[in-house]
Parts: structure tokens; sequence; C-alpha cells
């Protein structure tokens, strides 16, 4: 079963541009590590702090390989320091998710 994770930021509105280069860098590092990124959601109007990325792993062992270069893999390590560098995050939370999806084979009641 896949897991999907939801990370809940909480960034520097004033360092946008280096949340964006930090987000690219991980959505590659997701990809690489044969997950699917689903995307960063970041604010669209007004003086906001919040955006969420989400992404997922064929199940929880896949994601624990996939955990197990930080710290280890320069491009993660790289990536990291984006985060440190600028400090364009000011919080995270991570949740881990089951998706429950609406099958597309079914009938569409309107």
């Amino acid at each position: 079963m896949a897991t999907t994770f939801v990370i809940d930021y909480t960034i520097d509105p004033s360092k946008i541009d280096a949340f964006e280069e930090y987000a690219s860098e991980w959505m590659r590092l997701v990809e690489r590590e044969d997950g699917t990124h689903h995307g960063y959601f970041m604010p669209s109007e007004g003086a906001s702090d919040k955006a969420l990325a989400l992404f997922s792993f064929p199940s929880l062992s896949a994601y624990e390989q996939y955990r197990e270069n930080f710290g280890v893999d320069p491009d993660f390590i790289a990536a990291d320091r984006l985060r440190v560098d600028s400090g364009c995050v000011l919080r995270w939370e991570r949740t881990l998710m089951r998706p429950f999806l609406k099958e597309t084979s079914a009938p569409q009641a309107y």
C-alpha cells in the first residue's frame, strides 16, 4: 500500500525564492528515489507563511530506504543546506497519510 507524506511548512514569506529552490531539489530527489512527488502548494494571495508538500512511496519500507540517504548522500546534504543556509523554513511537521481515492470505475452519481 502506498504511503503518502504531508509536510506542513511554516516558511519565511520574504524568502519564497529560496524555498522554491529548496522545493525543486526535494522534488527531484524524491523522484530519483522512486517516489512520486505530488508537488508543493504555496501561498497564492496575501502574506502567508504556510506551504505544503505531498509525496508518496509505494510502501513504508521504500520510504525508509529513501530516508537512509539523509546525512550521507551528497545530493541530500546539499538540498538540506539550501534550507539551513537560507533560513527559508522556520518549522515543519511531517504526517504519514494513507490515500483513500475514489474508484474511477464506479458510476458517477449526480
